[in-house]
């Protein structure tokens, strides 16, 4: 089966998936998000953050998943570093944008909580699965638990998910790390920041590298 760009995997109507309530109380939400981040990339700020820091602990031409990529910001990064990368997002118009501003990587619409690659004919596993973006806060929180679950079956052994979030936004760290916990991941590296400040229990935002647990 051809890795056909844009192509649609799952996305599940009923989901309560916060980033397609957002984008039903204002269809123009995904446009005004996609122009938000071309007008930064147009001025030159940094938005390669978490691209670097994925950069770092891989290895070179790493399989990488983009999960819930948007239009593409950071895997195109992670792709002009030499990596093969995956990106998959629920809304079409992101993926869309991802296709027409960043080619190289195979993009794919796809709901997480539906997410099964190897069904979709991309049986190999990956090296790094990232979730940043505050990607998870949007899940439906139904959900939450089994993204990771799906997520930790697509890895490679050896290999590692990734994911940033800010707290205030009705998922506290430490649901996230019961969740983790219960899905059978372990916390390798607790951060506050993506470029590497230590992660306290006053931290607003949490980068969490994790890692199967190891029977």
């Amino acid at each position: 089966m051809s890795t056909h760009r844009g192509r649609r995997v799952s996305v599940n109507p009923v989901s309560r998936n916060r980033w397609i309530e957002l984008t039903q109380q204002n269809p123009d939400h995904s446009t005004w998000y996609v122009e938000r981040f071309r007008s930064m990339a147009a001025a030159g700020d940094d938005l390669a953050g978490e691209a670097r820091f994925i950069d770092a602990m891989a290895q070179r031409r790493s399989r990488v998943l983009d999960a819930g990529c948007g239009p593409g910001r950071v895997g195109s990064q992670l792709a002009a570093a030499g990596h093969d990368v995956v990106g998959v997002d629920i809304d079409p118009v992101l993926i869309s944008a991802a296709e027409h501003d960043h080619r190289g990587p195979t993009w794919l619409v796809a709901d997480l909580a539906e997410l099964d690659l190897p069904a979709a004919g991309i049986v190999e596993g990956f090296d790094i699965i990232m979730c940043a973006g505050n990607v998870m806060t949007f899940l439906d929180p139904a959900t939450r638990k089994p993204v990771l679950d799906r997520l930790a079956r697509h890895l490679r052994s050896g290999g590692r998910i990734v994911t940033g979030f800010g707290s205030g936004r009705d998922y506290s760290f430490d649901e996230f790390f019961v969740d983790v916990e219960q899905v059978g991941l372990t916390p390798e590296l607790l951060l506050s920041t993506w470029d590497l400040r230590p992660f306290t229990r006053d931290a607003d935002f949490l980068v969490a590298v994790l890692s199967p647990t190891r029977a």
